[in-house]
């Protein structure tokens, strides 16, 4: 690939007094940097800021903000139970929702994330090849519906995919000889890796990177220490999170379906978008290889893609632990390849003149650049209604909002509730207020206080004493468990529906967000002969 030419870094050229002052080539250059930086990230800012007031926390972002908002002690005691590799964000929300607890507000740190992210993967093609190339790739990052999806959502992903970019920008750094890079690098990605533990398989991709460049002993002594220190610092981390393997249990093994689905992920969902950017990703594998010892761009960003995911997807043929969102940070390379591809086939058109040998004089015009910003803005409307979509709180598992709605509107002070399963609960702790005054019949100790995301619950015999007691309850729950299409888990769960099937009947039911919420009344006692127990209806 073409650099960035060294004249472009020229200093000032002293011009004669009275003459009228020019822009130095130098200063042109900082500014069209500048530029190629700051529109994605301001871009991106904007469509993660659109719509983000969704009315509703689905149930992973319940989680953030209702162990956000416990004291740092209760964090501290919950993260020994569940949730280690989450330990860093829960504390940097805390700090966040002190300001103000909000749902838009826990959503922030993510939107400046993704922006943070846009702006350095420009970053990265400008430094690798030239600004356009940069704008290129940080404006389709800034577009791509799956940055915008984790934009908008209050978990760490966001914030994990901006570490990982910019570690990849130090890395670049070091590689290309910068003081005191390898030590940046290190802290980044470490500070990084504890945001959640599988950006360790950044350094996969960094590797690959160093061998495409067949760089010299010193280069990889110097990435070796750095990476050796990364690892070093994860292994608490990993010892405890093993001990919570449980957590993830519900994965299932990638197969090539789950590829292809990360694939158009990462290239754009919708058919048009993809095929092109495919072909423009495959075009700029071209310049994968450069001269001994210099990093390229697609040298950088074909591992990026590709080898996180893939180590992730072979590691879970044995035990399953892939989702997409565990690599979101791999998107970044996507945008890199493809803006790669462009910048090829624009110095082909470029050069397409009777005879080949002298290129057009529309090559080095801001034509271009804005050609292929053009471009962006095709895909982006391509890709609208896709956007528009994914700010529907419909758009995710489920939607906390609506159920907690309908709970606000349905129950009255005093009324009995049953949440099935026990994660449920998580509607009337993210959202108490709709729940004000309700007793929670299976509930023995809540969450804060017993170091638990969901609290404890009774056991079984204890919880048929106090359904016992009750005449009707409204039941909180999936509706595949109350119609059997799930089992239930747990003694209590099993004995909270044994005694609903017997002792109650449904009286109505109302589905919102993804969950049932269903009031459950007594059913009649059966006029018995004398001398004999009376009998339940039904």
């Amino acid at each position: 690939m073409e650099r960035q030419s060294r004249g472009e870094e020229a200093s000032q050229v002293a011009v004669p007094a009275g003459t009228a002052t020019r822009v130095p080539r130098g200063h042109r250059a900082r500014i069209r940097r500048r530029t190629a930086v700051g529109v994605p990230a301001l871009v991106m800012l904007a469509l993660g800021l659109w719509g983000l007031d969704r009315g509703g926390m689905w149930r992973d972002e319940a989680v953030s903000f209702q162990v956000g908002r416990r004291t740092v002690p209760q964090i501290w005691l919950l993260l020994h139970d569940v949730d280690a590799v989450h330990g860093m964000y829960y504390f940097l929300v805390h700090a966040v929702l002190a300001v103000h607890p909000g749902e838009v507000v826990l959503r922030l740190p993510s939107v400046c994330a993704a922006a943070v992210t846009a702006a350095l993967v420009a970053a990265l093609g400008a430094r690798l090849v030239r600004p356009r190339v940069g704008l290129w790739a940080g404006l389709l990052y800034a577009v791509a519906p799956m940055a915008g999806h984790y934009a908008q959502e209050g978990r760490s992903y966001a914030l994990v995919a901006a570490g990982a970019t910019g570690a990849t920008l130090l890395f670049v750094r070091a590689v290309q000889g910068a003081s005191g890079s390898w030590v940046a690098y290190g802290a980044v990605l470490g500070l990084t890796c504890w945001l959640h533990e599988f950006a360790v398989l950044l350094l996969c991709a960094h590797a690959g990177s160093l061998a495409l460049a067949r760089v010299g002993g010193r280069v990889w002594r110097g990435w070796g220490c750095a990476a050796g220190a990364v690892v070093v610092s994860l292994v608490p981390m990993v010892l405890v999170s093993r001990g919570q393997a449980a957590q993830v249990a519900w994965l299932r093994r990638p197969t090539a379906i789950t590829a292809e689905e990360l694939s158009r992920g990462f290239l754009g969902p919708s058919g048009g978008v993809y095929a092109v950017c495919l072909g423009l990703a495959s075009v700029g594998l071209a310049g994968l290889f450069g001269r001994r010892g210099e990093i390229t761009l697609v040298g950088v960003a074909l591992p990026l893609t590709v080898a996180p995911p893939a180590v992730l997807m072979l590691a879970s043929q044995a035990s399953p632990l892939f989702v997409d969102r565990y690599v979101l940070y791999a998107l970044s390379g996507a945008p890199l390849l493809v803006a790669a591809g462009a910048e090829r086939v624009a110095g082909v058109v470029g050069r397409l003149r009777p005879g080949g040998r002298t290129r057009h004089p529309l090559w080095h015009s801001p034509f271009v650049t804005l050609t292929g910003v053009f471009a962006v803005a095709l895909a982006f409307l391509h890709q609208l209604p896709l956007l528009c979509a994914d700010r529907d709180p419909g758009a995710r598992p489920d939607d906390l909002g609506a159920v907690s709605r309908v709970a606000a509107r349905e129950l009255a002070p005093g009324d009995a509730v049953l949440f099935l399963p026990s994660q449920v609960r998580n509607v009337a702790l993210a959202y108490p207020g709709a729940f004000r005054g309700a007793r929670d019949v299976a509930l023995a100790e809540g969450p804060a206080g017993s170091g638990t995301l969901y609290g404890r619950e009774a056991g079984a015999r204890k919880v048929r004493r106090r359904m016992a007691r009750l005449d009707r309850v409204w039941v909180v729950a999936d509706p595949d468990l109350l119609v059997g299409r799930r089992l239930p888990r747990s003694r209590t769960e099993r004995a909270e529906l044994a005694v609903m099937r017997r002792d109650f009947t449904g009286e109505r039911e109302i589905l919102r967000g993804g969950m049932a919420v269903r009031l459950y009344v007594r059913k009649p006692m059966e006029p018995s002969a004398p001398g004999r127990k009376p009998v339940r209806v039904g």
